[in-house]
């Protein structure tokens, strides 16, 4: 289990899925990336998850505005599904309140950074895959590192 799907609402959203798609891969992770709108496309977004959640994976779902597809990804799968919302400024980031606020039985995770939303992929798949579990490790001591680095320059 290494796979992680990110589904985008549109293709505005590639920028910020490239971001997930690209530390996914660093942690050894396999990203797939596809556009389907849980508003103008439902059926098509069932069908991306009846197709991957064939096997363990972890769907990553980016869409601004008015977030239905993380609820309706999570609603339609029981594999993990992790809300990576875009920020936008046009409603002052208010619009994040539609990825945090779903209705019971619905719960996907809400991660709002991209490199941090492949993070908690890979922590998730690291249960049961020993190398991406190393590649968590190793990424966080070199986190660890970094900042030991930055301090010491400062001394």
């Amino acid at each position: 289990m290494s796979k992680v799907v990110i589904i985008m609402g549109s293709k505005a959203d590639l920028e910020w899925s490239s971001k997930i798609a690209k530390t996914a891969a660093d942690l050894g992770l396999d990203p797939v990336m596809r556009i389907a709108s849980a508003h103008k496309v439902p059926l098509k977004c069932l069908e991306i998850i009846r197709e991957f959640e064939k096997e363990p994976v972890v769907f990553i779902t980016v869409a601004g505005r008015s977030n239905a597809l993380s609820g309706f990804a999570d609603a339609q799968t029981h594999c993990p599904v992790i809300a990576c919302p875009p920020y936008g400024d046009k409603f002052a980031g208010a619009d994040v309140y539609s990825s945090l606020r779903m209705p019971s039985g619905v719960a996907p995770m809400v991660v709002l950074e991209p490199d941090n939303a492949a993070l908690a992929a890979a922590k998730i798949i690291g249960y049961h895959n020993e190398a991406i579990r190393k590649n968590v490790m190793a990424y966080q001591e070199a986190q660890r590192l970094k900042l030991e680095k930055d301090n010491n320059e400062l001394l």
